[in-house]
């Protein structure tokens, strides 16, 4: 029987540990997109206590920080949502989740929370309802007094080289700009999110827009034309402070050329708060993606697009907590043609940017392999990439799967890697998860006489999916 979690961990042949150990854990990690705070960052944060750092909280001004992931298993573990995302003691919220996770085999989370532990405090004892006391004791002193477990702390004993956090084009980015007047020893860098000004449909869109208006100098917008405007002038002022990617969160793919005005007219509509149909909605938004996507390929900057996802689906629940609190769904989405016509309206006049796919379902992953096959250029090795496994998939199987399409369908020695997704500073781990994973399935390939034991290929694999390709692809030096 291995032991639980050893240094071979994942590690099931002799070629993955060979190429995990000595090409692929050293390497430093570029997290493209993700959502930690930069004012966290920067403020240096000391966590009072792992609850703090793992299951969170209400913000003070509204809302709430912590990981949703573990809030669904504690949900499924029929734990109060009081002990959940509640006022409920953190300590007692601690012992809900070690129970929790004691139960949760087979669930990425298991492995996640017990690598955090090993890494960052030491404890190699996976966390149960037995020993909760003694791993909160011990983790509540490190994280008071030992200097390695700030949030800067965390990123450096991470061998985090870039971050690239999500933010709103309305962000003044006040805590990057302080955060670039220092020599840190990685670099933290805005990632530009405009999906309120896109989603034309959803529940303050009006508000949003004055607020996008004020944020370029005006009190309103009046045209679809002026959105694209502003839009412009505030990703001007992301890429100079460094912004290497841009993220769409799309509930699916759409494309609905129209002429200008149509555009303008829809805004119209909406603004003065007349219902618009699927179709005049999807027109303004096609408009906006497409100018949007010029505009990265001119600047160089890389496409996020992430899509089947069904958000907020607990009515009730949104209405007490509000979004992104873990009450979302895997969507089965049917716009490939769409992705392929976006993709080929833009490259006819040559600007098609550099783009990440990722889908929520796995069931899309050779639909969009292949599209994006189709688009490849000589631009950049893998201009077009499949996304990694994203959130629902971002578990083992979900991994090799995604890996095993991009191989099928592609080439998977260009892939650009992980991301962590996520909130807490803590989750670098993923990283190391997936590096394992992916040496041990491109070891068993070796092992099984499907790719030659060729040692200089197979290092520039590793390191280019672990770190170079990322490094290459965004522009990090």
């Amino acid at each position: 029987m291995k032991t639980f979690m050893d240094k071979d961990f994942m590690l099931y042949n002799e070629t993955a540990k060979h190429l995990f150990h000595d090409y692929a854990e050293a390497l430093p990690i570029i997290d493209y997109h993700c959502h930690l705070s930069p004012q966290e960052i920067y403020e240096d944060r000391r966590y009072n206590n792992i609850a703090e750092v793992w299951l969170g909280g209400k913000n003070p001004e509204g809302g709430y920080f912590g990981d949703h992931y573990k809030w669904r298993l504690m949900r499924s573990n029929g734990v109060p949502e009081e002990k959940v995302t509640g006022d409920a003691d953190a300590y007692d919220k601690f012992v809900e989740f070690a129970k929790t996770l004691e139960m949760s085999i087979g669930n990425p989370m298991y492995h996640w929370s017990n690598l955090e532990l090993k890494k960052y405090f030491g404890i190699d004892e996976a966390l149960t309802e037995d020993n909760a006391k003694e791993i909160w004791d011990k983790t509540s002193d490190m994280l008071k007094n030992d200097k390695d477990l700030t949030t800067r702390g965390i990123i450096r004993k991470s061998n985090v080289k870039f971050i690239g956090t999500t933010d709103d084009p309305t962000d003044d980015l006040k805590w990057h700009e302080l955060l670039a007047k220092e020599d840190l020893g990685f670099k933290v860098c805005p990632s530009f999110r405009p999906d309120k000004a896109i989603n034309i449909t959803k529940p303050g869109f009006k508000e949003y827009i004055i607020k996008l208006a004020n944020s370029v100098g005006k009190d309103t917008l009046s045209s679809a034309s002026e959105v694209c405007d502003a839009l412009s002038k505030r990703f001007d002022h992301f890429k100079a402070h460094g912004c290497k990617a841009t993220d769409h969160g799309l509930d699916y793919v759409m494309f609905r050329p129209c002429s200008p005005e149509e555009a303008d007219n829809v805004f119209k509509k909406a603004m003065e708060g007349k219902e618009i149909t699927k179709e005049e909605a999807e027109k303004y938004q096609t408009a906006l993606l497409l100018h949007l996507a010029r505009k990265y390929h001119k600047e160089n900057v890389v496409m996020e697009i992430h899509f089947s996802c069904s958000r907020n689906v607990n009515e009730r629940m949104l209405k007490l907590e509000g979004p992104d609190t873990g009450y979302d769904m895997i969507a089965k989405s049917n716009c490939y043609d769409e992705l392929a016509a976006f993709f080929s309206e833009l490259d006819k006049t040559g600007e098609l940017p550099k783009t990440i796919v990722f889908s929520l379902d796995h069931n899309d992953f050779n639909q969009i392999a292949t599209c994006l096959g189709a688009f490849q250029s000589s631009e950049v090795p893998g201009k077009m990439q499949l996304g990694a496994a994203w959130w629902f998939l971002d578990s083992r199987d979900g991994m090799e799967e995604q890996m095993k399409s991009l191989g099928n369908l592609g080439i998977l020695g260009n892939f650009v890697g992980m991301l962590t997704d996520s909130r807490s500073f803590l989750s670098y781990t993923r990283h190391d998860y997936f590096r394992r994973i992916a040496c041990n399935l491109i070891g068993k390939w070796v092992e099984d006489g499907e790719y030659p034991d060729n040692e200089k290929a197979l290092k520039k694999i590793i390191e280019g999916i672990s770190y170079c390709n990322a490094a290459r692809y965004f522009g990090i030096e």
